[in-house]
């Protein structure tokens, strides 16, 4: 799932080495947004709490953002460069198909074990809140949770093309079901703070993926044919 955030991010430049005092406090004014929105949610960001948190004047605030659709949707760029880095990046480094959809499970659910997000997945709060609100926020969740399920959708693929998933796999509902297991999950994790079920959300995700592996009887008769 490559965003605009994140290829802002993965491109250096001499201004990430040397940020400017400007640069530096919009990024703490971001981080500190982007974490209390999974508490408190989007709407309930205000400048005051922010100010509060990161111990600026509401002056100061409004010199970085203009609006609170600009605030709202420089934190949602900001958790997609995060997410990215801490769950992307690093499953990307597994091989395709069910290595890689089982490096990107564990590494959404270390994630959340480790609460990069105070409220677990940033996505998954504010969707639930922004999902009856239309406009640019929204339209910006919306795009990035399609290219997060378009990406297990991938794996599921490039898996059915390396002979670890049947062929006729349903590759759609595969990708529901995982996903289904990762959000159920968070919101228990997130409610009891039990790790218990982010263990019972990684065996969900491996049970898929068992109940759609291409069985060895039918990868004998595979290598069978190749070798014929």
């Amino acid at each position: 799932m490559n965003t605009d955030s994140t290829k802002k991010a993965d491109t250096p430049s001499a201004d990430d080495h040397h940020p400017s005092k400007g640069q530096a406090s919009r990024a703490t004014i971001l981080l500190t947004a982007a974490k209390l929105a999974t508490t408190k949610g989007l709407d309930g960001l205000s400048i005051g709490d922010l100010a509060a948190e990161v111990g600026m004047s509401k002056s100061g605030l409004y010199a970085h953002f203009k609006s609170k659709e600009e605030l709202e949707l420089a934190t949602i760029e900001t958790a997609a460069a995060i997410f990215d880095r801490e769950v992307l990046q690093p499953a990307a480094q597994a091989q395709a198909g069910t290595e890689r959809l089982g490096a990107l499970a564990a590494a959404f659910i270390s994630h959340l074990e480790r609460k990069v997000f105070p409220g677990g997945c940033f996505f998954a709060a504010v969707a639930s809140e922004l999902d009856t609100r239309p406009g640019p926020a929204r339209d910006r969740v919306v795009q990035i949770l399609g290219q997060w399920q378009s990406l297990l959708r991938q794996c599921i693929l490039d898996a059915q093309a390396l002979g670890e998933i049947d062929p006729q796999a349903e590759v759609a509902q595969a990708a529901f079901e995982i996903q289904a297991m990762l959000l159920a999950g968070n919101y228990q994790f997130v409610m009891t703070n039990d790790p218990i079920w982010l263990i019972q959300a990684r065996k969900g995700v491996d049970h898929v993926l068992a109940r759609l592996a291409v069985k060895e009887q039918m990868k004998r008769k595979r290598s069978t044919r190749r070798s014929s």
